[in-house]
């Protein structure tokens, strides 16, 4: 997947007091994603936008899209994703 398939997958990145939670007890960021996107495809968008490796994907659909959960892999801090992309 190239950079510009993997943005339109991924719209945004989703904030809010349990997400940022999230961040740091488990390793885990949150993306509102396009409503086409399954977890393959996710896993390779954000894998290929911000140079990560991906451990595992949760989808869930609500009013706002459908919402991603995105855990990374131990040796890629999301905090220090989530500093980079300006979420904390």
């Amino acid at each position: 997947m190239n950079k510009v398939e993997a943005m339109k997958v991924i719209k945004y990145p989703y904030v809010t007091e349990k997400t940022s939670v999230l961040i740091n007890s488990n390793n885990t960021l949150t993306f509102i994603v396009d409503g086409k996107g399954d977890k393959d495809r996710v896993k390779d968008a954000v894998e290929t936008i911000y140079s990560v490796k991906v451990e595992k994907v949760n989808l869930l659909i609500t009013k706002k899209g459908k919402k991603a959960y995105v855990r990374l892999a131990n040796e890629y801090p999301a905090s220090e994703l989530a500093s980079k992309i300006g979420i904390v």
